[in-house]
């Protein structure tokens, strides 16, 4: 193998494809049941494969092929930022902020996780945010939900609103009355994440999509806080739907990297032209570790909705505990809307502790297991302060109205034992006691 490329460095399209085709005859891989992805054989589709149909092997499957070359069954790193290509021949690649072999094989398998037709990835999810606002024009408008996740709320008003031009307006989308009268002659897109962040609002999207769809308005829904496991906004209506890679899909918090996904010919023609000019393409190496951690994507969001149900059930019943926020829970308004439009209630608890930001943040320090950290979705559990933290620049009085107090905690539950994980929240609870009793 080594010595066919180096010995021919300018080899024609069809003599690869030969020799990709006589590795496949010689060592006895059957290109067509393996499926192999041929961006070597004519940048032809792999065959449909009848049996990845359940969520875990598609997890394992989609998108993957076994390299014509040596027969591996886990798809090569393409490190190159440059493709081979002749004016007079077909050809897949050309150059590396357009897209490349690694790349394409995490697009792919995303894209058949949530039932979409294409697949975009980008260097971070507000990337894919940018992409997709990129849609609008000036002069035309946005609504969004008025918790959206804080980059996504900045970049709509501070660049989308000052810099471009657009109008926005943020409701509480829970209300789809609101939301009708809301619409304008010039909206043209609504931007939607359900479960809300941090405080677990469940907005029916099927009955924005409704909505959406009578007044021709692009419905894009942020899915990260469940993963395609969990949530398949597609198939309730949306246009496009976006996830944050770095959290669940990755799962190892160790990588940066956003995704888009739709079945609009028209929408994924616009946003792969603005990816390729903005630039804000992945490198092969984060689209490796977002695959392999692809992989086990349904164990982890089974594992973490496992366990957060449990620990739910716990704090919701802690006296030092006000509030317990998790849609698992029945006393959560939105439990049946969740039960309805998803196939879990997720790996993130609220809470609001009792008292000021000091019983609070002596809870969130004295916790051993969990990382004390922003992001979610690993493997680690993690719990952040919303009011110190990523909420930190919001005025109080927002804050409030929006759910999130002096005391609220988000944990995001890893996949860590459940009595490990129980034993340190309560100790940590312990502690605010502890804190009570001194000063009096």
């Amino acid at each position: 193998v080594g010595f066919f490329f180096s010995s021919r460095r300018r080899h024609t399209r069809s003599a690869s494809v030969s020799w990709a085709r006589r590795c496949v005859q010689e060592t006895g891989i059957n290109a067509e049941y393996m499926g192999i992805h041929t961006f070597f054989m004519e940048g032809k589709d792999k065959p449909h494969c009848p049996f990845i149909k359940g969520e875990s092997t598609k997890a394992v499957h989609a998108g993957q092929y076994v390299d014509p070359s040596t027969g591996a069954v886990i798809p090569p790193i393409y490190t190159s930022s440059t493709f081979e290509v002749f004016a007079d021949q077909p050809y897949k690649y050309i150059y590396g902020r357009f897209g490349g072999p690694t790349r394409t094989v995490l697009e792919d398998a995303i894209a058949a996780l949530e039932g979409g037709k294409f697949c975009i990835a980008t260097s971070s999810g507000m990337g894919a945010v940018s992409i997709i606002c990129h849609l609008i024009k000036p002069g035309e408008h946005i609504i969004g939900n008025d918790d959206l996740y804080g980059g996504t709320s900045v970049y709509l008003k501070e660049i989308a609103v000052v810099k471009e031009g657009i109008q926005l307006d943020c409701i509480d989308l829970r209300d789809l009355k609101a939301f009708e009268a809301a619409i304008k002659p010039n909206t043209k897109m609504v931007f939607c994440e359900t479960p809300t962040n941090p405080t677990l609002r469940v907005l029916d999207l099927v009955g924005i999509a409704k909505i959406c769809k009578e007044k021709k308005i692009i419905m894009v829904v942020d899915n990260t806080f469940c993963s395609p496991i969990m949530q398949k906004p597609l198939e309730l209506g949306a246009d496009i739907v976006m996830h944050s890679c770095t959290k669940y899909i990755g799962g190892h918090s160790d990588l940066i990297m956003g995704v888009v996904v739709t079945s609009n010919d028209e929408l994924h023609k616009q946003m792969k032209a603005v990816s390729n000019l903005l630039g804000c393409c992945p490198g092969p190496f984060d689209c490796y570790l977002a695959s392999r951690g692809l992989k086990t994507l349904p164990l982890r969001v089974h594992r973490s909705c496992e366990t957060a149900m449990k620990l739910a059930e716990v704090l919701a019943k802690h006296p030092k505990v006000d509030v317990c926020i998790y849609p698992g829970l029945t006393s959560h308004p939105g439990h049946e809307l969740m039960k309805a439009q998803a196939k879990g209630f997720g790996g993130i608890i609220t809470m609001n502790i009792k008292g000021d930001t000091a019983k609070a943040n002596l809870f969130y320090k004295s916790l051993s297991l969990f990382g004390h950290a922003v992001s979610l979705g690993g493997v680690e559990s993690l719990v952040s302060i919303p009011a110190m933290i990523t909420h930190k620049g919001v005025p109080a009085d927002v804050r409030a109205k929006l759910g999130i107090l002096e005391g609220t905690v988000r944990l995001s539950i890893g996949i860590e034992d459940f009595e490990d994980l129980r034993d340190d929240l309560l100790h940590a609870l312990d502690a605010i006691q502890d804190l009570t009793f001194s000063l009096t």
